[in-house]
């Protein structure tokens, strides 16, 4: 499935979709620019109950048109009840020619996004040809011209319901079936495919252009089959028997670092070989870097697709290569678990993403430098699960997906990052050993085939000999996170003589369930916080007594869910919360550090901790992480409670303070180390002093320095937008850095910086563009993302309403993708009073929204009631 672009773990604006104001990630979404074709569950369960697709012979003509191409597809299947009539599913410009077992149909058959097709026999050919469109927004067939030296690249990216915009097909998961592709192109360009090509190209011909052939497939679904085409370049290396290929445009050619990329995917091989106990089902292995697409990454077989940004034109830190490689292992998983066996309907879509970014962490602990990926996925993907776990938006990790329109909004925190937490609880609960055993059974059972979460769970129980029915209904089936709290009592020489664990749950969803967690108990000590004892148990119920731990001398601090066991939020209490803000800087672990910043950030976000006090800890920790991505996550995290959740006659101090700190650390941090670049980026994200904003421009100019910082090509657009954003900059400067990048990532860049310009013309310029629907999707995420820039409150302010008259339209007139993203980034934010909150719930009380939309400006209102409390909890310091 289509991943995070910040790897899970890096800079969640690659991803696609959107980073919230809270620190928090927002659905992942994908569409096209016009979308009519819809699918329901029942209508899927009675296609594949009625029919048997078998093979699939796909001919596409890539040449001659830059709107559209030919498409010839014929398809063998068979019907269980001879007679009967079904539908197949195209969307195209026009259809030429429908012909059903050598009888031509007339084509008024096809109406909408389907083709009716009567009088089944048992076995049945069908062929049609039609004309297609190419796509400007991500998906179906991408066309992209490459401005650097004009070249064209194509690519496929069909998840969920894009498949029967390239070609003719039965497009629901459960319908599997071979594909032989033939395409068609010119003569300079390189075709890729699940398989590999026949030995070479033939000429066709017609001059400059080769046809390439590939052979059948093994039984695949049409949403993760591929074509790819453009004149890339390639790398290729082998690893166990396994060819490698390495795609990329020309231009972005000298950048590649395919040396660790092939490392990684090497040792994912090894890692994944051993824990299924199944050889990779695909004959070759290739990752394509492609331009504009809408997420991180996706699984076609055999010939994976990535967001560009993996290719890294700047430097990054090892925090955003440890999130590279989590993509790319993410992916690699998904071949067994995804491709070789897939779901039936998109109801169990979280097994297919849960079950990737458990074993992805898994794998870059296991098999790369990366040993802390836990720690990341603690700090950063759980803290995503934890927000969307309390919006009013929750849902059961199986969620109940009725239609194909619906499935766009559950690519969230629930089904990536709560179902993999609570995965890892689930090898807990039966044992790691019986687990990948369980693997074994299901992919020996399932191959090439469609299962459910019966099937797997009934291979897990026959491996461990546990019931988990209970343990599924439980985690699986309800909603909302449980809340853990230390309760304990000491006596007059500081020893325990109770203790106990409270667990809680919302009154929306008042499950309390089994967790099983381990207890720390933390000293200071000369070399630091350290951990003197640990206790491992089961939670279940209210309260759960822990007789191990009476006679303990009181520690400094007690860690509830310590090794980050479970998924539950956890509360420090004060006297621990005390050594926390006093001693977070002498911790020898990253773990520790990871969960009480995580429990600090969330008791912020419940008006439980005033920010000031959570924006001091963290700039106190500021000075001693070295944990990268911890230390990216919490400067983010305290830089949107600042600007979210403060009082509003705090909020310039605040943002002074962390501004403040930031420079001066950036200065004294080890010249040329991860920890300057990090601190330099969030520094430049909140500088807004003359001071500031003229250190910012000397940087740029040349004439000012910071000690080993490179201020190279994404480091300057990040300050110059911030300077444009502030008024510092503005046009002549905007293009001046453009004719230095003449790439279309510099391109981008200046829309996004055009688009924050502090004018209300320059304003009213980029939403009339925003919202006309004539953008390209990457255009249209830029310019958004310039448009709604932070600290311009009173110039969006009008927008507000403004967003209310629009949405509604966009999100029938537009696809998912840009649908979602409009939704989760234009929300009107800004204005965190009263009137917002009223006037948004009023709108979705008369409005007739699909139930997609209203879910989103749910989540977006409930952003701002959470900002509303949390700005009252501040004020009260």
């Amino acid at each position: 499935m289509p991943r995070r672009a910040f790897g899970s773990l890096a800079a969640a604006a690659n991803r696609g979709g959107s980073v919230n104001d809270d620190g928090g990630e927002g659905a992942q979404g994908r569409g096209r620019a016009s979308v009519t074709s819809n699918l329901s569950r029942d209508e899927a369960a009675a296609r594949a109950a009625l029919i048997h697709v078998r093979a699939y012979q796909v001919e596409l003509d890539l040449h001659g048109s830059d709107t559209s191409f030919e498409s010839l597809v014929t398809v063998h299947f068979d019907c269980r009840g001879p007679g009967a009539d079904t539908f197949i599913d195209l969307t195209a410009l026009r259809v030429e020619h429908i012909a059903l077992n050598g009888r031509s149909l007339p084509l008024d058959r096809h109406v909408g996004d389907r083709i009716a097709l009567p009088d089944l026999a048992s076995s049945n050919e069908l062929t049609v040809r039609a004309h297609c469109a190419y796509s400007r927004t991500g998906e179906g067939l991408h066309r992209f011209t490459d401005p650097t030296d004009d070249g064209v690249y194509l690519y496929s990216n069909l998840e969920t319901f894009y498949a029967h915009e390239v070609y003719a097909c039965f497009d629901q998961p459960d319908l599997k079936a071979s594909f032989e592709f033939t395409v068609r192109c010119p003569a300079d360009a390189k075709v890729i495919s699940t398989m590999a090509p026949d030995a070479s190209a033939e000429p066709t011909g017609w001059p400059g252009i080769r046809q390439w052939h590939f052979p059948p497939t093994p039984p695949i679904s049409t949403y993760f089959t591929v074509i790819a085409a453009g004149p890339f370049h390639v790398v290729t290396s082998e690893h166990d028997g396994i060819p490698l290929g390495l795609y990329c445009r020309q231009s972005l050619a000298s950048y590649l670092d395919p040396a660790e990329i092939f490392e990684i995917t090497s040792a994912g091989f090894d890692f994944f070989h051993s824990l299924f106990g199944v050889r990779y089902p695909f004959g070759k292995f290739d990752q394509l870097f492609v331009p504009e697409f809408n997420a991180g990454a996706m699984e076609n077989a055999g010939a994976v697709t990535f967001l560009e940004d993996y290719i890294f034109r700047s430097r990054v830190t090892e925090g955003s290569r440890e999130g590279r490689a989590d993509t790319i292992l993410h992916e690699l998983a998904h071949m067994w678990f995804g491709d070789l066996v897939t779901m039936k309907w998109w109801d169990d879509l979280w097994l297919n993403e849960s079950f990737a970014t458990w074993a992805s962490v898994l794998a870059v602990v296991g098999a790369t430098r990366w040993t802390h990926a836990w720690t990341t996925f603690a700090q950063n993907l759980k803290a995503w699960a934890y927000r969307q776990d309390q919006l009013p938006s929750t849902h059961p990790i199986v969620a109940d997906i009725t239609d194909v329109r619906s499935v766009e909004v559950y690519f969230d925190g629930i089904t990536y990052a709560k179902g993999a937490a609570v995965l890892r609880q689930l090898v807990a609960f039966v044992g790691s050993e019986n687990f990948a055993a369980g693997l074994r059974t299901y992919f020996g059972r399932h191959a090439w085939g469609n299962a459910t979460l019966t099937d797997l769970l009934d291979a897990l129980e026959e491996t461990s000999g546990r019931a988990l029915a209970d343990w599924s209904k439980a985690w699986l089936a309800t909603a909302g996170v449980n809340t853990l709290r230390p309760r304990y009592q000491a006596d007059a020489d500081g020893v325990l003589t109770e203790f106990a664990v409270i667990q809680q749950a919302p009154a929306q969803h008042p499950t309390l369930r089994p967790h099983r967690i381990a207890i720390g108990l933390y000293e200071r000590t000369p070399a630091g916080v350290a951990r003197r004892r640990r206790v491992e148990l089961d939670v279940t119920g209210e309260r759960t007594d822990v007789p191990d731990l009476i006679g303990e001398r009181l520690p400094d601090l007690i860690l509830v869910n310590d090794d980050d066991l479970s998924f539950a939020k956890i509360r420090l209490d004060e006297h621990s919360l005390r050594t926390v803000i006093s001693s977070i800087g002498d911790f020898a672990d990253p773990m520790p550090v990871a969960l009480c910043l995580a429990a600090a950030w969330d008791m912020c976000r419940d008006a439980e901790m005033a920010t000031r006090q959570y924006v001091a800890l963290v700039l106190k920790a500021a000075e001693s992480v070295r944990e990268v991505t911890v230390l990216s996550t919490m400067l983010g995290q305290a830089i949107a409670a600042a600007r979210r959740y403060a009082d509003l006659a705090w909020r310039p101090a605040g943002l002074g303070q962390i501004a403040g700190t930031l420079r001066r650390l950036t200065g004294t941090a080890e010249p040329g180390g991860d920890q300057q670049l990090v601190l330099a980026q969030a520094f430049i994200s909140v500088a807004s002093s003359a001071e500031d904003l003229e250190l910012l421009a000397g940087l740029l100019a040349g004439s000012a320095a910071v000690p080993g910082l490179a201020v190279d090509t994404d480091l300057r657009w990040q300050i110059l937008r911030r300077l444009v954003s502030r008024g510092a900059a503005g046009t002549q400067a905007i293009d001046a850095e453009r004719e230095a990048d003449r790439t279309d990532a510099g391109s981008r860049q200046a829309i996004t910086c055009a688009a924050a310009i502090p004018d209300p013309a320059a304003k009213e310029a980029a939403w009339t563009r925003i919202i006309s629907g004539e953008l390209a999707n990457a255009d249209f995420r830029a310019t958004l993302r310039g448009f709604m820039s932070p600290d311009q409150d009173e110039l969006l302010d009008p927008y507000g309403p403004r967003f209310f008259d629009a949405v509604t339209g966009r999100w029938n007139d537009w696809g998912p993708d840009m649908g979602v993203f409009f939704v989760e980034n234009a929300y009107p934010r800004s204005a965190v009073t009263q009137q917002a909150i009223d006037s948004a719930a009023e709108f979705m009380a008369h409005a007739d929204l699909p139930a997609a939309l209203r879910r989103l400006l749910s989540e977006g209102r409930d952003d701002v009631v959470r900002a509303l409390r949390c700005r009252e909890r501040d004020a009260q310091e």
